[in-house]
């Protein structure tokens, strides 16, 4: 079960990529999925981490919380991310645009 980053209720259905169509000035959306806090208490697989580097601008960007322990838990759990020099929402994974501002350098969603 996915749960809301605000908490608050979705507007849009679990199989909607977003919890609301509804976007900030930057162009982020107002709200993310994240796994439920119980799942998240179950443990990690991956250091908690919130900062990223956006490899085709070289920006930093910084994430909640909650969206950064869901990382964590599950490192496949979404498909992009969003970079604030850009403004926008770009692919993670293994062929993904960020890694981890750490000294791992690792693909952010791997």
């Amino acid at each position: 079960m996915k749960c809301t980053a605000s908490g608050q209720p979705p507007a849009n259905s679990e199989e909607s990529s977003v919890p609301t169509s509804e976007k900030l000035e930057d162009g982020q959306f107002k709200d993310h999925w994240v796994l439920c806090e119980m799942e998240r208490s179950m443990g990690y697989v991956r250091p908690v981490r919130t900062k990223y580097i956006h490899e085709k601008c070289g920006s930093i960007t910084t994430m909640g919380r909650v969206i950064a322990e869901t990382y964590a838990r599950d490192p496949s759990f979404y498909g992009s991310t969003f970079c604030c020099n850009c403004h926008g929402y770009f692919p993670v994974g293994e062929h993904g645009e960020f890694i981890w501002d750490d000294d791992s350098k690792e693909k952010v969603g791997t």
